[in-house]
């Protein structure tokens, strides 16, 4: 299962930096990783990531991919609640919502 999470248009893109910043305050150990084909946070003590889409250290799209048993934990409304700090909206099936 995945959700994509992304900025307003109107809005001003995240920094990594604050990406990283806002899901430390929800007690989360972050590990940015850069790849060739992307960048992804993973999350110490988890098996979920997020895949973060980035041009020069900023970021207005994501998308969390679910581990399996993950999808309606505890962790998911922590990631909501970070990017929800930074006005970040939430896509799924069901169309966007608030986080």
């Amino acid at each position: 299962m995945e959700t994509l999470l992304r900025l307003p248009d109107a809005s001003e893109p995240s920094t990594l930096t604050e990406v990283l910043d806002s899901l430390k305050k929800e007690h989360l150990e972050p590990r940015l990783e850069s790849k060739a084909w992307g960048d992804w946070i993973y999350l110490n003590g988890y098996s979920s990531v997020i895949s973060i889409e980035s041009n020069r250290g900023l970021s207005s799209a994501a998308t969390i991919e679910h581990a399996e048993g993950e999808e309606n934990s505890e962790l998911v409304q922590c990631i909501h609640r970070a990017f929800g700090r930074l006005g970040w909206h939430g896509v799924d099936d069901d169309g966007e919502f608030a986080l």
